[in-house]
C-alpha cells in the first residue's frame, strides 16, 4: 500500500493538468464599438430649443399679463373717477335747496299748521289753513352786508390855490408847454434831414 503522500504527490500533476486546460485562454478579435452621438446631440438640442422656448413664451405672457394688468388699472382709475362725478353730481340733485326751488316753480307753496281728525268722534283739532304764496320760505338766504368799517366813506379834500400866483403859473406852464412843443419839433426836423442826408 502506498502512504498518503504518495497519492497527494500523484494527484497533483493531474489537477495541474486539469487547471491548466481549463485555464486556457482563446484570442478574442476586438470589437470597437462607438457609441453614437447623435441620438445625444439630439436629445441635447432638443432640451436647449424647448427650453428656449418655454422661456420666450413664458416671458410673453407675463409681457401680456403686464399689459392687461396696467390697462385694468387704467380702467379701474377711469371708473373711479366716474363714480366720483356722479357721486358729486347725486348730491347735487339731492340738495334740498334745489328741490324746493323746484318745487316752487312747479308753483307748490309751503302748507301751514296740519289740522288732524278723530275718525272716532269727527272732532278737527288744530287750526287748519290754506298754503299760499304769501307764506313762501326764502330758499336761498340773503347775501350778507358789507360792514361799515370795511367800506368807509371817502375822504375828499379841496385844496384852493393861493391868489395872484395862478395866473404866473399858468404862464410859465404854457412857456414850458410851448418851448417843449418847438424843440421836440426841431429835433424831427434834424432827424429827417440826417435820413434824407444818408
Amino acid at each position: 500500500m502506498s502512504s498518503p503522500a504518495m497519492q497527494v504527490r500523484s494527484r497533483l500533476p493531474r489537477i495541474a493538468s486539469g487547471a491548466i486546460e481549463r485555464a486556457r485562454l482563446t484570442v478574442v478579435p476586438r470589437r470597437r464599438t462607438k457609441a453614437k452621438r447623435m441620438p445625444f446631440i439630439a436629445l441635447v438640442s432638443l432640451v436647449l430649443l424647448g427650453g428656449v422656448v418655454g422661456l420666450l413664451l413664458f416671458n410673453t405672457s407675463m409681457q401680456q399679463a403686464s399689459f392687461m394688468a396696467s390697462n385694468l388699472e387704467d380702467q379701474a382709475t377711469t371708473l373711479a373717477a366716474r363714480q366720483q362725478g356722479l357721486q358729486m353730481e347725486l348730491d347735487q340733485l339731492r340738495d334740498p335747496q334745489r328741490i324746493a326751488g323746484q318745487a316752487q316753480k312747479l308753483g307748490m307753496v309751503q302748507a301751514c299748521t296740519p289740522a288732524f281728525i278723530q275718525l272716532g268722534t269727527g272732532k278737527v283739532t288744530g287750526d287748519p289753513c290754506a298754503g299760499t304764496a304769501a307764506d313762501a320760505v326764502r330758499i336761498n338766504p340773503l347775501p350778507p352786508t358789507k360792514p361799515a368799517d370795511i367800506d368807509p366813506q371817502p375822504n375828499v379834500v379841496v385844496v384852493q390855490p393861493p391868489a395872484g400866483s395862478g395866473q404866473s403859473g399858468q404862464g410859465a406852464s404854457n412857456k414850458s408847454n410851448s418851448g417843449d412843443t418847438t424843440g421836440a419839433g426841431n429835433r424831427a426836423q434834424g432827424g429827417r434831414d440826417g435820413k434824407n442826408n444818408q
